[in-house]
């Protein structure tokens, strides 16, 4: 397939749910539209002291030799038992990660008129918006974003990044340059505590797909009859995420039935969960994990999330090294290209992409 032009998917434009609470803030006694308003309520499992929390891994320990034995098991255990961690030490600046949280709040509390410049076009899903919405009847989410491929530099699109101001675009190559450095590294770790060739995985991710994406999630006054992120597995082969206010929870991950809060270890520490591109990888070893967001009532939430996707001319299947007689193949093979379309053509829907692709 031919890369150049690349476009994802589609989204239908619907309004900024940003403005639409700032009109229901004016006008308290007024409820949330229908469309917005979830078939069943959102029910939450409160973090307490006897529930476990997802697994910190140091990247520093992972690059000491005294140490990297011990910290490739642990990430090998948290890859597989729980789908996420929390990495920590690693090496991205912590001036850079406030400058882009503060260009991101920059950016959505610019006037729409201003955002619209960068509104999603026709037939794509880069750009201010939402995803996933193909339906004009489907549910939707709490929450406006801007998504922008930033890798590699030939896929960036002429009116998105280059249009924003020097400060954002500055920080968002910035950003860009050193996490996917840091994503390349964790990718590596992955491939070891898999045991599969490291090669494999280099050929996967060498000049792969970089998208971020910025999430705006109003406050509600009816937080638990909607959504702010519809429960889904991501397509990436990992996804690193920052949340603007470490304080103010939102990310839910499913763990044995049960919607746990994610608590962040330390303001500067990257949430990483697996993708189905690594599912499809390591064979079935790891598997991504249905996570969500909500909101609340009083403030706003924002969170930074960075989509880590292969090469988009490379074929994805088990990793060779992984398959034996005893281990056969459990996924079909097919192009990345038409993985990552078929994924964002269709309205978020659990695991039901990748369940597609089991033999």
């Amino acid at each position: 397939m031919e890369s150049k032009g690349f476009i994802f998917g589609a989204s239908l434009s619907v309004p900024s749910v940003q403005e639409l609470a700032k009109e229901l803030a004016k006008e308290p006694l007024t409820k949330v539209p229908p469309r917005y308003i979830q078939d069943s309520p959102i029910i939450s499992s409160r973090p307490s002291s006897s529930r476990p929390q997802i697994p910190i891994i140091d990247m520093q320990r992972l690059l000491s030799q005294d140490s990297v034995q011990s910290e490739v098991e642990k990430l090998h255990l948290a890859c597989r038992d729980w789908g996420f961690f929390q990495l920590i030490n690693h090496e991205v600046s912590c001036s850079l990660m406030e400058k882009i949280k503060e260009e991101t709040k920059e950016f959505f509390k610019l006037p729409l008129e201003e955002k619209n410049k960068y509104r999603q076009k026709p037939g794509d899903v880069e750009g201010f918006g939402q995803a996933f919405v193909v339906s004009e009847d489907q549910k939707l989410d709490w929450s406006d974003l801007f998504s922008v491929v930033t890798l590699p530099y030939y896929l960036r699109k002429p009116h998105l990044l280059p249009k924003l101001s020097h400060s954002f675009r500055d920080a968002i190559e910035e950003y860009s340059k050193e996490v996917d450095e840091l994503a390349l590294k964790t990718l590596m770790f992955i491939a070891k505590a898999l045991k599969m060739k490291d090669e494999e995985m280099k050929v996967l991710f060498s000049n792969g797909c970089q998208v971020i994406r910025m999430n705006y999630y109003p406050p509600c006054p009816q937080p638990e009859q909607v959504i702010g992120c519809t429960p889904h597995a991501d397509a990436s082969g990992i996804t690193l995420l920052q949340q603007v206010d470490d304080q103010l929870e939102g990310l839910q991950i499913k763990k044995d039935g049960i919607w746990i809060p994610v608590i962040p270890h330390d303001p500067n520490a990257f949430i990483v969960n697996v993708g189905d591109v690594i599912q499809i990888v390591s064979n079935g070893e790891y598997n991504s994990v249905d996570h969500r967001a909500v909101v609340n009532a009083e403030k706003e939430r924002i969170s930074i999330a960075t989509f880590i996707n292969p090469n988009l001319g490379v074929e994805l299947g088990p990793a060779r090294s992984l398959v034996t007689p005893e281990s056969p193949a459990k996924f079909t093979r097919i192009a990345c290209a038409d993985f990552l379309q078929n994924y964002m053509s269709k309205k978020l829907d659990s695991k039901s992409n990748i369940d597609q692709y089991y033999l």
